[in-house]
């Protein structure tokens, strides 16, 4: 009883670790799939069932070729040996030695003495060849012997006797086997050859209409209108099409219209804006009263600003790589004179001559809202900005740093200051603001296949990270 449970526990284990290589290699092959584009993994899957199905109508064509082939071979051997053994019988015996020279050189008929010094091989153990043994001896007798070779002589021998004389009748072993494997490959792979080759002009078919609505996809989320796609094809196709071309016509038309509609706010409200600004400087109130107007309208200013900012679509991405160190330095060098004007410091450290495929008003929009933000918000216990830029780079990203010594943001609200119109904590928020700032650099990111994280600095303040993964170096 315990051998009966070891064995079964044996055949679990075993079962098991077949499971868990199965589920291993499936596991791989998805993991390759998923790496590769929709044409690759098609031509893939076909091919493997085209090769597969090759593979298996040979099997069979060889399983049912045997039988009949075999069973031809045998009957040309013993009409062969019956055939000699007639023609040996019937003729004078000063003539059988021309006979057996002309069965030889117009048949292909080779008869040779048997003796009992004879150094037989015996026939392959394949299934082919000792079906045709089996039968030629059910034809000839089972006392004949069929050999691979004699004395070292190769063929396919038969063994057959004329009174009490012993012959053997040897054939070429090519006329008698199955059809040759080098025929059999150069045919199986042509059909290979033209099966991938339908496959891939098929799959190819199949899978350029979905290729170009993925590209013509792909200029839609970047802003772009792409060219209309052409309706035709199979049904499916033309209406995916269809719906395509009208989303990205009504796309197109809200983001024209959007445009017209903020140019038209800004100059409706910033012209009274001005008018305003004109009419408290002419006016007879106080220095203090005017003061505060004049803040009033600055804030309106500036949140009007920030909400056409936040509205305007992102920039179509450039053909050709920006010099980030020099767009950069460009921005700080601005940034730094409004900072000294607050009363702080800017400081900064610029790797040199990165470049990178990236929107040059995008970024400077970017850089300039963080600017801002820590400008406004992340001010040391004396009440000054203190802050610090750093751009760096290697061969997959680009990271710039906005750096503040500020009170920080709370780990629970790092999520919600992404969000439009929402703020910090009340002491980050000393200044006012519409909290669409950091909104607007992650919505600009989601462009660029960048993203933005918040680090606690070191000693207190907050490090805004910018991180661009579509770095390309210059050489």
């Amino acid at each position: 009883m315990a051998e009966i449970n070891t064995l079964k526990h044996q055949i679990r284990q075993q079962v098991l670790h077949w499971v868990n290589g199965i589920h291993q290699a499936w596991s791989w092959l998805l993991q390759i799939l998923s790496q590769v584009d929709l044409f690759t993994r098609s031509f893939l899957l076909l091919s493997t069932l085209m090769l597969a199905s090759l593979g298996a109508w040979v099997l069979v064509f060889f399983s049912l070729e045997m039988g009949p082939r075999a069973a031809q071979m045998s009957q040309r051997i013993a009409t062969s040996v019956n055939l000699t053994l007639t023609t040996l019988t019937y003729a004078p015996s000063k003539e059988r030695r021309d006979l057996l020279r002309t069965l030889s050189l117009r048949e292909g008929l080779d008869v040779y003495a048997r003796t009992g010094l004879d150094v037989i091989e015996p026939l392959p153990s394949g299934r082919y060849w000792q079906r045709v043994a089996k039968l030629v001896r059910t034809q000839l007798g089972e006392e004949t012997i069929l050999a691979w070779s004699v004395n070292e002589v190769p063929g396919f021998w038969v063994s057959f006797r004329l009174n009490h004389e012993k012959y053997w009748l040897a054939f070429e072993r090519h006329e008698i086997r199955l059809t040759g494997g080098v025929e059999w490959l150069s045919w199986g792979a042509a059909a290979l050859l033209l099966s991938l080759i339908g496959a891939a002009f098929g799959v190819s078919y199949i899978n350029r209409p979905l290729a170009r609505l993925a590209r013509a996809a792909h200029l839609v989320s970047k802003g772009a209108s792409p060219p209309a796609l052409p309706e035709t094809g199979a049904r499916e196709l033309r209406t995916l099409n269809n719906s395509f071309n009208r989303m990205a016509r009504e796309l197109h038309q809200a983001n024209a219209d959007r445009t017209l509609m903020l140019a038209g706010i800004s100059h409706d409200l910033r012209t009274p804006l001005a008018r305003m600004r004109l009419e408290v400087e002419m006016s007879n109130m106080s220095d203090v009263g005017r003061q505060a107007i004049d803040q009033d309208l600055a804030q309106i200013d500036h949140s009007l600003a920030q909400l056409m900012n936040y509205a305007r679509p992102a920039s179509l991405e450039p053909q050709v790589a920006i010099n980030l160190s020099k767009l950069v330095t460009e921005v700080i060098e601005r940034e730094r004179c409004l900072t000294k004007h607050a009363g702080g410091t800017l400081s900064a450290t610029i790797a040199p001559e990165l470049h990178a495929q990236v929107s040059a008003t995008d970024l400077r929009r970017i850089l300039t809202n963080l600017i801002e933000n820590a400008r406004r918000y992340g001010l040391n216990p004396a009440g000054i900005p203190e802050l610090n830029v750093t751009l760096d780079g290697n061969s997959q990203s680009i990271k710039i740093k906005v750096s503040d010594t500020g009170p920080g943001i709370p780990v629970h609200d790092l999520e919600r200051v992404r969000k439009p119109f929402s703020r910090g904590n009340s002491a980050r928020t000393g200044a006012s603001g519409t909290g669409l700032g950091l909104a607007i650099v992650d919505r600009l990111l989601q462009h660029m296949n960048g993203n933005l994280s918040f680090i606690p600095r070191q000693g207190g303040g907050l490090t805004a990270q910018v991180e661009i993964f579509i770095l390309q170096s210059d050489g």
